[in-house]
């Protein structure tokens, strides 16, 4: 694709996502004052780091209207009194957070350099990817535990972010391993369903098992919150009519000085729904009225999943696309880049609406004002555009580098197979694919509700099932990284509860910023010296 085609791609999109979410702020946040969690757990944390935070002397402080200054003290009446300390710290607690983060980036960037930087490293045999877990004495099935994946990286990227994603899915995501790349991967091969041993065909067996287990699971979790998706459908007259017939007391008139403007609405879907539907039909040959049912579509999966996330704090943006797919492949069958790029604009349109109420969520409590806040948002489309795209051709140069060992790309993955299972049917599968995706598919449902069956404490037990569904999507060192990190921070909560709120989340993500940060520098720097040599 063109990079002046995908850089329209992405700006339109995101103008699409963030203007639908303008009606819906109203309705949703001032009105109804859903909770977004994660954007009360935002505006707390900013508090507390701007402040020497007394959280009892801190319903004084004025926020947006009344209605938010009643919503933060219920929010704080609520919580029990030992949670609530925990979650607002003090400003010295917060600088130490902070340093924390800092310290923790440039460790991850010191081991991607030392990892990537150095070719005299890896020809020393140090922080060579991967290193072997499982040494040759232990073969799976006749060969090497390498061959299949079981082995471990130089990398502390997934260690940080199985940290933050706590050990029932780190967990999970470890037992998916073990039972995809020791057991089954290693049986389909010896018995020649699987011919080859690179990644690319081996997965290409594994992900109907594991997508099907995430899909199910993902629709059927969606669909046990039918009553929120039903309250989202009933309030649209509301969204675009809020307080119809009402008078408008001091602070409302005041508030609406400040709101985003119904025209910017307008103004933002109009635009971005046009540029959508244009650049889908010149790149991917979905034909106009596809494009527009697509738009209209998103509307209203973003109210759904606006919803489940304000009531939830979970966004649920898989089964949003699923949805989209499934009814793309009935009305237009057989039509994989259709398929696939109607579900991209619903589930992008979604998560983009979604992140933005959880932002103006904070704003709303901390008495921000909501019209900059909306264009301080915006103003990040063209950053984000400016900078996401060209980042992305200087990682991906081709389409081929997806679904290699080192762009996995399992989500994408998940997408282009159920795109593919539409338009060709089961019978274009292998049958014992077929009875991995049946398998995969029912397990799915079961691991979604064995947790409202059985009593809280066994039901903490029970494992996630998209955390095991994803682990065969990607290889075993993955997972294995994963679990690592899970464990820790596990091991750290458990023994110092204090330690781990302050310190867990923030040095996991600098992990994160930094080796990401790192790998971009070096994947730049041989460019920046072509350039400087004049040979660019």
């Amino acid at each position: 694709m063109p990079y002046g085609l995908l850089s329209a791609w992405i700006f339109f999109l995101a103008v699409l996502g963030v203007t639908l979410a303008i009606p819906m702020k109203r309705q949703m946040i001032n009105i109804e004052r859903l909770r977004f969690p994660s954007g009360i757990a935002a505006a707390m944390t900013l508090r507390s780091l701007h402040a020497d935070y007394d959280h009892k002397a801190a319903l004084e402080k004025p926020v947006a209207s009344a209605e938010a200054l009643e919503e933060l003290e219920e929010v704080e009446e609520e919580l029990p009194e030992e949670e609530l300390e925990g979650a607002i710290t003090s400003a010295e607690q917060g600088e130490r957070s902070a340093r924390a983060l800092f310290i923790a980036g440039g460790i991850g960037a010191l081991v991607a350099f030392l990892r990537d930087g150095f070719a005299m490293l890896a020809e020393l045999g140090l922080f060579k990817k991967p290193f072997h877990l499982i040494h040759d004495v232990y073969p799976l099935f006749g060969q090497k535990a390498l061959n299949y994946t079981v082995g471990a990286e130089g990398s502390l990227l997934l260690v940080a972010g199985g940290a933050l994603m706590g050990i029932r899915v780190a967990s999970s995501v470890m037992l998916g391993a073990v039972l995809n790349w020791v057991i089954l991967v290693p049986w389909m091969h010896k018995i020649g369903v699987i011919e080859a041993l690179n990644y690319r065909t081996m997965v290409s067996w594994s992900l109907w098992g594991g997508a099907a287990c995430m899909v199910t699971s993902g629709l059927l979790a969606f669909g046990l919150q039918w009553k929120a998706v039903v309250r989202a459908l009933s309030g649209i007259t509301d969204i675009f009519a809020p307080q119809r017939g009402k008078a408008k007391t001091g602070i409302q008139a005041e508030m609406e000085k400040i709101e985003v403007p119904a025209s910017w609405f307008a103004t933002g879907a109009f635009v971005g729904g046009l540029g959508v539907v244009y650049i889908a039909q010149v790149a991917f040959n979905m034909p106009v009225w596809l494009g527009i049912l697509a738009i209209i579509l998103s509307f209203f999966l973003a109210l759904v999943a606006c919803r489940v996330t304000g009531e939830t704090d979970t966004t649920p943006v898989g089964a949003m696309g699923k949805v989209t797919q499934l009814m793309y492949g009935a009305i237009v069958p057989k039509q994989t880049n259709v398929n696939l790029m109607a579900a991209g604009i619903t589930a992008g349109v979604a998560d983009s609406a979604s992140d933005l109420l959880t932002d103006l969520k904070s704003g709303y409590v901390l008495g921000a004002n909501p019209r900059k806040q909306f264009l301080a948002q915006f103003s990040g489309i063209f950053i984000g555009t400016a900078v996401t795209v060209p980042s992305f051709y200087l990682l991906v140069p081709t389409a081929d580098t997806l679904g290699t060992d080192k762009w996995p790309a399992p989500a994408a993955q998940v997408w282009a197979s159920v795109a593919r299972l539409l338009a060709n049917g089961f019978e274009s599968l292998h049958p014992t694919a077929r009875i991995a995706l049946v398998v995969g598919g029912l397990l799915g449902i079961l691991l979604v509700l064995l947790p409202r069956w059985l009593p809280r404490k066994a039901a903490v037990w029970v494992p996630s099932p998209m955390g095991l569904g994803l682990a065969f999507t990607f290889h075993f060192w993955y997972g294995f990284s994963m679990f690592l990190g899970g464990l820790i921070a596990y091991i750290v909560q458990k023994r110092s509860p204090k330690t781990d709120e302050m310190y867990t989340a923030p040095v996991a993500s600098g992990i994160i910023a930094g080796e990401s940060l790192m790998g971009i520098f070096i994947i730049l720097l041989p460019l920046a010296v072509a350039f400087i040599a004049g040979k660019l």
